[in-house]
């Protein structure tokens, strides 16, 4: 089997490059097996990512930061370490700090 993937070093890497981007985010399709997706992306404070349509299914999980999943004009939020599934609705993500989260889904 190989190496895995080290979760530490890709948000190191894009929290940089959020960092330096003028839209202040960064993202990597880190993992693609079949139906699964696993993206690592980095918001710095303030960024948002606009609601967007769900998955099929869908978890996000916070590796740095604090940040606010807001659905149908509420917010949940969730900080380090925290997993959240991704509701079937609408949604969208709002970054209170400079965050770095992995979003897993599942297509089709």
């Amino acid at each position: 089997m190989g190496t895995g993937i080290d979760l530490a070093a890709a948000a190191d890497e894009h929290a940089a490059l959020a960092a330096a981007a003028p839209h202040g985010r960064s993202a990597h399709l880190l993992l693609h097996d079949g139906v699964l997706r696993q993206t690592v992306i980095a918001l710095t404070a303030g960024t948002a990512l606009d609601e967007h349509n769900a998955p099929v299914a869908a978890a996000l999980q916070v590796l740095r930061g604090r940040v606010s999943l807001t659905i149908a004009g509420r917010r949940v939020e969730l900080t380090a370490g925290q997993l959240h599934p991704v509701p079937q609705e609408r949604h969208g993500l709002l970054a209170h700090t400079d965050a770095v989260v992995l979003l897993t889904t599942v297509t089709g």
